[in-house]
């Protein structure tokens, strides 16, 4: 890129010589061109390097690649990639390079354009150096995060994820917020008209990558002409528990989640005289609810509680199973795969596992299961315990953070239906 800049720089100034050549003397001429050949491109950094130092190829991992491969076929000898896998070994571990994740060589301007340093990014955020072009050393490093808080206001049309859809925002923001009304509001049943504001915050990596929502900061629905405010307080800094209460500082939550995972759709539900086609149309009762989710989406555990079982069958695929009380527990299966073991103690959100089609199965789900001392119930038929509410001595603190939320919340715009309806009207007279 240097080498087209100066190219340019030169090309312009010889056009401009050519017209101006008779009124200017041979030395003038030879100083712009001197001047020309010196014009660089600005700096460009990434990674901690100034990219115009080097020749920068940029590629991901191919199936069958690996880290001495990929170094082979850009010159790098096969006594010198030994060297560098031992040198690095305590800082990266080079056979957990992945297919599809992106990768840079940063390589000397010679004729063999010889790597001297190999970064890797397992994720948007982080990424690895392994610089061998003087002392071999390899670190992990985070790109810079800039969040930006926003608002929005809206208004129901059909359901939340096509009004946010509408204005081009994320989905993962109908998601969260289903997800801090879900004892509260059924998003399913929502009404035409009903309207909403939220203040949330969005995450971009070096300044313009955007990387979707960091967190909802506070919310307020307005539901069958009901309010229900919700603000997010953390209850407890040293384990960086988070949850949302009202404005009178009551919980939102109940002790158990009402999914195990962010859902497309209930593919089926609790019910004891189901016939199944995959054992012929026999009456077979279903003692779960289907969660239908894309493979990979993480499952999470629906409460606290501790992992009494984590294993496979043919019928359950991988599964998970989880003692929360006395009373309850709850099972999670055909898992893609599990992350916990027997005897982990898991939090509410923890994943647990991701969905998969394991066992006996025709589509990508998790099958939810729910027992109530020893019992499998329906969890949509329970009247379930409600999470730990605000302890005492937290409440006045609470009420004094949320005061100029409150008010920043309560200033925002909320969209009227005769508002929307003219804005449809414009739309329409404009077409």
């Amino acid at each position: 890129m240097r080498r087209l800049v100066k190219g340019c720089a030169i090309i312009f100034a010889v056009s401009l010589g050519l017209t101006s050549c008779k009124d200017k003397p041979k030395q003038e001429l030879e100083t712009d061109l001197a001047i020309a050949e010196n014009i660089a491109e600005p700096d460009v950094y990434e990674f901690g390097f100034n990219l115009n130092d080097f020749i920068v190829k940029r590629d991901t991992v191919k199936s069958g690649d690996s880290f001495g491969q990929i170094l082979e076929r850009n010159n790098i000898g096969f006594s010198k990639i030994y060297k560098i896998a031992e040198k690095t070994r305590d800082s990266f571990d080079i056979r957990k390079i992945q297919i599809g994740k992106p990768y840079t060589l940063l390589c000397a301007k010679d004729s063999l354009e010889t790597p001297k340093c190999f970064i890797y990014q397992p994720n948007k955020e982080e990424y690895v150096v392994v610089n061998f072009q003087d002392s071999i050393h390899a670190y992990t490093s985070r790109k810079p995060i800039k969040y930006v808080e926003k608002e929005y206001s809206g208004i129901i049309k059909s359901n939340i994820s096509q009004t946010l859809a509408d204005d081009g925002l994320s989905l993962i923001l109908a998601y969260k917020m289903s997800d801090i009304y879900a004892w509260t509001i059924d998003f399913t049943r929502l009404q035409k008209g009903d309207r909403f504001k939220v203040i949330y915050t969005d995450k971009y990596i070096d300044d313009t990558i955007y990387a979707g929502i960091e967190k909802i900061k506070a919310a307020y629905f307005l539901h069958n002409t009901e309010p229900f405010y919700a603000f997010e307080y953390e209850t407890d800094t040293v384990n960086g528990t988070v949850d949302f209460y009202n404005e009178e500082a009551k919980t939102l939550r109940r002790a158990f989640l009402k999914a195990p995972v962010e859902y497309k759709r209930i593919s089926s539900r609790f019910n004891l005289n189901r016939k199944l086609a995959l054992y012929g149309n026999r009456v077979r009762a279903h003692k779960g609810t289907d969660f239908a989710a894309s493979i990979g989406t993480p499952i999470v555990a629906t409460a606290n509680g501790v992992v009494t079982k984590s294993s496979y069958t043919g019928g359950n695929g991988n599964y998970v199973k989880i003692r929360h009380n006395k009373v309850y527990e709850t099972q999670y299966l055909h898992m893609q795969k599990r992350k916990v073991k027997v005897g982990d103690f898991v939090k509410q959100g923890d994943v647990i596992g991701w969905v998969g089609m394991t066992g006996h199965t025709t589509g990508p789900h998790v099958c939810y299961r729910f027992w109530k001392n020893g019992v499998q119930v329906d969890p949509f038929k329970q009247k379930l315990p409600a999470a730990e509410p605000i302890s005492e001595d937290l409440k006045d603190n609470y009420l004094q953070y949320i005061k100029p939320i409150k008010i920043q919340m309560d200033a925002i715009p909320l969209l009227e239906g005769n508002k929307l309806e003219e804005e449809q009207n414009l739309i329409t007279q404009a077409y």
